[in-house]
């Protein structure tokens, strides 16, 4: 290297050589000696045709060199050295390679491959129909935030009979049938046929005898009795739950909160509880239209239900988890009788819809029901479904008559003594189940000249009402109240008087009843169930007329 300052060194500007001198030939300056390019001297002389070289002449400072704007001269020397002394195919190669990189250069996102947008569109949702309101003046609606699960009624939904076939084999069973329309038509008031009971004409009329004691005298009951009655309705009232329902368990209810002993165990089943307990405040006549005391009462349970209730193409169901469809025949009952006495309009959709889904859960083959829809009938959930079509039936609403003769062939299958006795699932003579099936029969149309149902109210008579199944007391009670005479009057005259002393008189039990074990339902109803039976039982002279009294109007199921 030589001693001048790098910034003083100057480079010299290239200028072409004259023809056949070569850079190795050419001398170089002291200065540039170090800097000057080097030559390999063996390279070829180049052939005439090649470019001349070019020789640095007029050195510039290297400082020129330096920098963004040195940068750029140099560039631009650099291209036109390459224009002047390249190959024209290195020039396009070198222009072709730039392009193609500069190409490569260039981002082009992926194309969005098209999907096609679905537009799903539904019908809005239907709100609950306004049933009657909560007023302590006139009640307009049922709804009084109630916290169980919405359901839509349709109050459009139609009915007809579609049914399979009876005479398809057992195997076809199982099979579901779409019941769109449920086969429930509503009977104009003037078209009504016969009714049970009643020389007032209407089905219910004689539950206004509640407020009349002399009558009630008159037809079994008694002051003592009657009080029995009011003391077990606030008791079932002071134990409804914050949502209008109640429950088994009554350690559920905030106001009991365990106090009373003998809580039931079917937590779950808070539509038989709640149908359950909302009965014997109909039994009186009380509804949610017309109440002294329980008109908020009854209208909240009644809110409760139809609320829980769901709907489909097959009816509205209350069935449920521990209940089955007890639970749902027992609230069917409530809410066909809350209809039939009221005639709240807004109680139609629920009525017609319940009634609907007792025929559709109909075994197709047997006849009868059971814990899930369809199933093999016993003559227990049988029991229930059938109050549920009366009460139905008595509240203008047609049953079809196939649905009526099923249930008879079932209860052929499970009769013995040519039907004067009934087991639960096959030919037996079971205590409750006997008592069932009587009544069922009469239900039915049979009449009481009948040797088989003579034959089977001697036997009930006989045995006398039972100390602790509650179960078997409540419908053998209706069995011989239907039938009076001196078996009905020594029947009562014991189960009367062994309620009226067996309620509990002080606490917060006072007004409650609970039988012990003696009853299958007291261990899972426990006192709910127990005071729940043994008041219907006491309002058995007002409840319902007896069928075959003279000045009675019958009335049976369609033919």
């Amino acid at each position: 290297m030589s001693d001048v300052p790098l910034a003083g060194k100057n480079l010299k500007v290239a200028v072409p050589l004259a023809p056949g001198e070569w850079p190795y030939t050419r001398a170089t300056s002291s200065a540039g000696a170090d800097s000057a390019p080097r030559v390999n001297n063996h390279a070829q002389t180049p052939r005439q045709n090649d470019s001349l070289p070019l020789h640095v002449e007029n050195a510039l400072p290297l400082g020129i060199w330096m920098g963004k704007r040195g940068l750029l001269v140099s560039v631009s020397c650099l291209a036109q050295l390459l224009v002047h002394e390249a190959p024209a195919w290195m020039v396009s190669m070198v222009v072709h390679m730039v392009t193609l990189v500069a190409m490569a250069m260039v981002t082009v996102s992926e194309p969005v491959t098209y999907r096609p947008q679905h537009l799903i569109v539904t019908p809005p949702e239907k709100k609950v129909e306004k049933i009657v309101e909560v007023d302590d003046k006139s009640p307009m609606t049922l709804d009084e935030n109630a916290v169980a699960e919405t359901v839509v009624l349709d109050s459009k939904v139609e009915q007809k009979e579609k049914f399979v076939d009876p005479n398809n084999k057992p195997e076809a069973a199982p099979a579901a049938t779409e019941t769109i329309e449920f086969g429930m038509h509503h009977v104009a008031p003037g078209d009504m046929l016969k009714f049970i009971g009643g020389s007032g004409g209407s089905p219910f009329s004689g539950r206004a005898m509640a407020r009349n004691i002399k009558k009630v005298e008159r037809e079994g009951g008694s002051k003592s009795s009657e009080q029995a009655v009011s003391k077990a309705l606030k008791w079932l009232a002071n134990h409804q739950l914050p949502d209008g329902g109640w429950s088994f368990d009554l350690k559920r209810c905030p106001t009991c909160n365990g106090q009373c002993r003998n809580s039931g165990k079917l937590a779950n089943a808070r539509n038989a509880a709640t149908g359950l307990a909302l009965l014997p405040f109909l039994g009186t006549g009380d509804t949610h239209k017309f109440s002294r005391k329980y008109k908020s009462t009854i209208n909240r349970g009644l809110q409760y239900l139809v609320n829980r209730m769901r709907v489909s193409s097959h009816g509205g169901a209350l069935n449920e988890s521990g209940g089955t469809m007890y639970s749902h025949g027992i609230a069917a009952i409530a809410i066909c009788e809350a209809y039939a006495m009221s005639k709240d309009p807004d109680l139609l959709p629920p009525t017609r819809a319940v009634l609907g889904y007792i025929c559709y859960a109909q075994d197709p083959v047997g006849g009868g029901w059971r814990y899930r829809p369809r199933q093999k009938g016993d003559t227990s959930v049988v029991g229930w479904q059938l109050m549920a079509l009366k009460s139905g039936y008595m509240a203008g609403f047609d049953i079809p008559a196939l649905v009526v003769e099923r249930t008879s062939l079932f209860l052929d299958g499970v009769q013995q003594n040519g039907g004067a006795a009934y087991g639960y699932t096959n030919p037996g003579q079971g205590e409750a189940t006997t008592a069932i099936g009587l009544l069922c029969r009469m239900y039915l149309g049979w009449k009481r000249d009948n040797p088989a149902m003579e034959r089977g109210v001697r036997m009930l008579s006989k045995r006398g009402p039972s100390p602790s199944n509650m179960y078997y007391n409540y419908y053998a009670t209706q069995v011989m109240r239907h039938w009076e005479g001196e078996p009905w009057e020594n029947w009562n005259r014991q189960m009367r008087d062994q309620l009226v002393h067996s309620q509990a008189k002080q606490g917060h039990e006072g007004g409650s009843w609970f039988t012990g074990s003696g009853d299958l339902g007291a261990p899972t109803g426990g006192r709910l169930y127990c005071t729940a039976m043994a008041t219907m039982i006491l309002e058995v002279y007002y409840r319902h007329m007896p069928i075959y009294r003279i000045e009675s109007v019958e009335q049976d199921f369609p033919d």
